[in-house]
């Protein structure tokens, strides 16, 4: 019988060093959202437009716990980056090809309470002045790599909310900066 248990706890030492190897734990992190908003109104200008009149410049706002939230805009698109060095990282150069706006709601994904990635709505303009499209683009919060790991187009993708949780989740904190943002589901816009 002793050795039937010896043999047991054997098996069960490496099953939990199999699972540390790879990173599992007996309980696995709670995944949260949290949400602040983006109000440039409320938010430090720190580069104002070119030409006067006309919108531009760059903004620092108040993310989750305090983390920095930079927004910019050019050329009549938006940047958004997030961190200390936020100004530094892949996502202060990401925006979309088409002329766009941001959404002022924005969803932080956290593990354990801790944020791991962002979720923001944009508004790309259509085509021959067809309205704006709809697009959620996921940024992982990695210093040194923060930046969109992808682009759910929301007009083409019935539960792209989910779609983009689902993709922050498993993506965030591992994609390559130095690729491109995945574009799951149907394309939509981005065909």
């Amino acid at each position: 019988m002793r050795r039937y248990f010896s043999f047991i706890q054997r098996r069960v030492t490496a099953v939990v060093v199999v699972l540390a190897s790879m990173g599992l734990s007996a309980s696995a992190a709670e995944i949260t959202s949290a949400y602040t908003k983006i109000n440039l109104e409320d938010c430090n200008q720190l580069e104002r437009a070119a030409e006067e009149g006309t919108f531009g410049g760059s903004w620092t706002c108040p993310g989750y716990g305090g983390l920095q939230v930079l927004v910019s805009e050019g050329d009549l698109r938006m940047f958004v980056s997030f961190g200390p060095d936020a100004e530094n990282e892949p996502a202060a150069g990401q925006t979309l090809s088409r002329f766009n706006t941001i959404n002022e709601t924005l969803e932080w994904r956290l593990r354990d309470g801790v944020p791991f990635a962002t979720i923001l709505r944009w508004f790309p303009s259509l085509d021959e002045g067809k309205g704006t499209g709809s697009v959620l683009i996921v940024t992982q919060l990695k210093p040194g790599a923060t930046c969109q790991v992808g682009r759910i187009d929301a007009q083409a993708n019935p539960g792209a909310n989910q779609m983009s949780r689902d993709l922050a989740d498993t993506m965030a904190g591992t994609h390559n900066c130095s690729l491109p943002p995945i574009v799951p589901g149907n394309k939509g816009i981005f065909q």
